[in-house]
């Protein structure tokens, strides 16, 4: 496989999806795949177009065991080494995290370590019923570094977070929801559905709404971690929607009862 493919980004209409794609591997994220992943959500986030983004594995049994354990002998040796990689595994979730569009995940099968810290900086976790999840980095002697964990202990919180890691255990999708780390859990079969009709409910939202909301969610959470309170000027973009052709339009169909056309602006 060339290595441009390793973490293919696919276009269709206003849905982006970008796929881990070493199915031979179970999609293990190599060093290479962990720079190609920021660099695919850092060029989505700057095109106005897309409206939805779908992040998965190639094929039915991972969206990924996390990290390539084989690399750790070349790339991952010591502190020093460990750390250069740390930095693109940083910038990988950090362009998941700031990415303005939502994100929807499809697990289906494993969505272990590294797979599942991506994941849980998404926006919502579509599941299939039959997958496992696990962040089991002690049996390894690795530490979760600060960025990765902040982005699990925002979504399940500290003790469930710290359970999580100390136990090291892989776990069903039942435990999964009741931890807070998925959105919905639905039968195998079903899977591509409702993903399916969930990005057609976001998309057929108003994509500069959708894009405050996670903006505005995004905001109020860190502000609650810092103390901080909202500015005059972030008050008041709360109602800068009233300005905009999509808010004309949506209005416009609401009274004549017709499915309203967003242009995003």
């Amino acid at each position: 496989m060339d290595g441009n493919d390793l973490v293919r980004v696919d276009i269709e209409g206003h849905v982006a999806k970008v796929v881990l794609n070493r199915p031979e591997k179970l999609n293990a994220l190599n060093k290479q795949m962990w720079s190609m992943v920021g660099d695919a959500f850092t060029e989505l986030n700057k095109m106005d177009s897309i409206r939805c983004i779908i992040f998965r594995g190639e094929g039915e049994k991972a969206v990924g065991p996390g990290a390539d354990i084989k690399e750790f002998e070349t790339e991952r040796c010591n502190s020093e080494t460990a750390a250069e990689y740390g930095q693109l595994m940083h910038k990988a979730v950090l362009a998941i995290a700031s990415c303005k569009h939502p994100i929807v995940v499809r697990i289906r099968g494993l969505c272990i370590g590294g797979a599942l810290e991506l994941a849980a900086v998404c926006d919502l976790r579509i599941a299939s019923s039959d997958s496992r999840f696990g962040i089991p980095v002690s049996r390894l002697g690795l530490v979760m570094s600060h960025f990765e964990m902040a982005g699990l202990i925002e979504l399940v919180g500290k003790s469930t977070a710290l359970e999580i890691l100390f136990e090291g255990r892989v776990f069903g999708a039942e435990e999964a929801m009741d931890k807070g780390l998925l959105t919905k859990i639905v039968d195998p079969d079903e899977l591509d559905e409702e993903v399916r009709n969930v990005v057609e409910n976001i998309c057929a939202g108003a994509p500069l709404v959708n894009r405050w909301h996670k903006k505005f969610a995004n905001r109020i959470v860190e502000g609650l971690k810092q103390g901080k309170t909202l500015t005059e000027e972030e008050i008041k973009e709360g109602f800068d929607c009233f300005d905009t052709s999509d808010f004309k339009e949506g209005y416009k169909a609401f009274i004549e009862k017709r499915e309203p056309s967003f242009s995003g602006n």
